[in-house]
């Protein structure tokens, strides 16, 4: 993928590829030399090698649904290059590799090089190749606000509203 054309796309909401275990929605946070991030509702931040990736998607008429608000101080790892963000940002995390199908991953991330990166997993030590590596995610996301406090809001608003009325109906009837 042309790193110019994606760097265009920034911010936001896209599909990477059209469907299948690793295609997701989510906005795009940024683009690196030979990878990107996006943040997913569900999953949150999620690294994709470009070279991996088949299509992107941007609705251009009603855009693709979306519900997080991004906080302005949400911070997330970013790295030059897919080894440097793996081994820099999340050598010893928690991670789970490639979204779906019989090659999904997770574990801690303990060793990488050039050829393999190393995830222990309980008594399994597992030794991936790098170039099958098509997405790594580790954790970071956005909160959404609970239906709780959606629904405390909302009441607060209606109750607010109700008051202000019942103020106006005193005052009225007082001038009566």
């Amino acid at each position: 993928m042309n790193k110019e054309w994606l760097t265009n796309l920034v911010g936001k909401v896209l599909k990477v590829d059209r469907g299948g275990p690793e295609s997701r929605t989510g906005l795009l946070l940024g683009i690196y030399d030979d990878h990107l991030s996006i943040l997913t509702e569900q999953e949150g931040v999620i690294y994709y090698k470009t070279d991996h990736i088949k299509s992107i998607t941007e609705n251009v008429k009603k855009g693709f649904q979306f519900q997080l608000e991004v906080p302005e101080d949400f911070t997330y790892k970013t790295a030059a290059t897919f080894k440097d963000l793996l081994d820099k940002n999340l050598r010893n995390q928690w991670v789970n590799i490639n979204r779906g199908g019989p090659e999904k991953l997770e574990g801690v991330l303990h060793d990488i090089n050039d050829e393999f990166v190393t995830l222990i997993l309980n008594e399994e030590v597992i030794r991936l190749s790098m170039f099958h590596i098509r997405s790594i995610s580790y954790g970071a996301r956005v909160e959404k606000p609970k239906e709780e406090e959606k629904s405390e809001k909302n009441k607060d608003n209606k109750d607010s509203g109700k008051s202000e009325k019942n103020k106006e109906n005193k005052a009225e009837e007082k001038e009566k």
